[in-house]
């Protein structure tokens, strides 16, 4: 994978955030192909539980200040970033202080789910998209990691399809196992469609549960990674039906093989 560009893009990420699967893998797959010469980048938001004097993120000016749209509302992007410690990765933090200052990820203390995570993953996808543009960074690959990243394969094919940075840019998703219960807010699907996203290509947004998020995120992928041995029956089957490349899932202890594999022979 020497050279090859790997753009990740994740809900969330160690060391910023405690260890899940999701977390865990959106650190180990970038770190394996840094080891093997590859070019990678890693983008998450910046929530506000993300201890940012611990792991010294600081606000990189230039690429701030632009307002991104989201359901008719002006919103301002601020990028910060950051190093893991030893590893040479630099990470991305998507941040504004409407959506991302609260001190959590995705629920109150309650365990309610915010009600404007449509939202933030809206605000979470343009953003990235728009930090890349100006980073004039163009990658071969975007791996999408977690629930909060998955708009962004929708807003790849259809509201940035023109971009010519990314003509020739395949898209991963890695599926994982069901996070949270209930849906977001039903008006998601509206909200998405504002954007110029055709309602057709959307349905499974109509009732956006966890599956059917991560089902518009699949369908308007290039290729699936089923990541996790908790996945449930109707995912993997829908993932099969697409009739998009995929791989099954591999032991933690095997992965590495089998992901740069993948990317190799699969997606590139």
């Amino acid at each position: 994978m020497e050279d090859k560009r790997i753009l990740y893009v994740s809900s969330e990420v160690v060391p910023y955030l405690a260890e899940n699967e999701v977390s865990l893998m959106s650190y180990d797959v970038p770190k394996m192909i840094n080891d093997q010469g590859g070019q990678i980048r890693i983008f998450m938001p910046r929530y506000g539980n993300i201890n940012e004097r611990r792991h010294q993120l600081h606000e990189v000016i230039r690429l701030s200040g632009m307002n991104l749209v989201v359901n008719d509302m002006d919103m301002p992007l601020i990028i910060k970033v950051a190093s893991i410690p030893k590893e040479r990765i630099q990470v991305y933090f998507i941040d504004n202080d409407e959506y991302f200052k609260r001190k959590a990820t995705f629920a109150d203390e309650d365990g309610t789910l915010y009600p404007d995570n449509d939202e933030r993953s809206i605000f979470f996808a343009k953003g990235v998209v728009e930090t890349v543009k100006k980073l004039n960074w163009v990658p071969d690959i975007i791996h999408v990691h977690g629930w909060m990243a998955a708009m962004l394969p929708i807003y790849m094919k259809h509201f940035y399809k023109d971009e010519a940075l990314f003509a020739d840019t395949k898209i991963v998703t890695s599926v994982y196992g069901q996070s949270f219960d209930g849906t977001l807010d039903n008006e998601m699907i509206k909200k998405v469609v504002f954007d110029d996203v055709p309602e057709s290509d959307i349905k499974h947004l109509a009732e956006p549960t966890y599956e059917n998020i991560l089902k518009a995120s699949i369908a308007h992928s290039d290729a699936v990674i089923i990541a996790s041995e908790n996945v449930s029956d109707d995912m993997v089957k829908f993932v099969e039906a697409s009739g998009k490349p995929f791989l099954p899932y591999v032991p933690k202890d095997k992965f590495a093989e089998e992901y740069t594999n993948f990317y190799k022979n699969q997606v590139l």
